[in-house]
C-alpha cells in the first residue's frame, strides 16, 4: 500500500515501515484493548484513544489511506459518472475549461441549492 502513496512516505519512512510493522502487531497482539475490534474504524479509534497512533505513525498513516480509499474510488466513480452525462456524441467538442465548469456545478449542485437557501 505504501508503494502506491509514494508522495505520502519518504524514503526513510519506507525503510522504517517494515520494522515498525513488526513490532505494531506483536504489540497488538499482546495488548488486550485490541483483542475485540470489529473492523478497521473500531481499531483507528482504538489506537487513537490508547496513543498507538502516536508510538506508530507510519502504519496509522497506512489505516487511514485504506479508509480513505473507498470513498475516493467513489467520488471519482461519481465524476466519471456525471462526465457521461454531460459529455455526449452532440458535445463531444467541448472545451475542456467549459466541461469542468459544467461538471463541477452537475456534481455539486446539492451543495449549491444548500447555499442558496441559506
Amino acid at each position: 500500500m505504501s508503494h502506491l502513496y509514494p508522495c505520502d512516505f519518504t524514503p526513510v519512512e519506507l525503510e522504517i515501515l517494515d520494522n515498525q510493522l513488526e513490532t505494531y502487531i506483536m504489540d497488538m497482539q499482546s495488548d488486550p484493548h485490541f483483542s475485540l475490534l470489529k473492523d478497521l474504524g473500531h481499531l483507528v479509534e482504538t489506537m487513537i484513544q490508547n496513543k498507538k497512533d502516536v508510538l506508530y505513525p507510519i502504519v496509522f498513516r497506512l489505516l487511514k489511506l485504506v479508509l480513505v480509499l473507498p470513498v475516493a474510488t467513489a467520488g471519482v466513480e461519481r465524476v466519471f459518472s456525471a462526465m457521461a452525462i454531460i459529455k455526449t456524441r452532440l458535445r463531444n467538442r467541448i472545451e475542456d475549461q467549459w466541461m469542468n465548469d459544467n461538471l463541477l456545478a452537475y456534481i455539486e449542485k446539492k451543495y449549491w441549492i444548500v447555499l442558496k437557501m441559506m
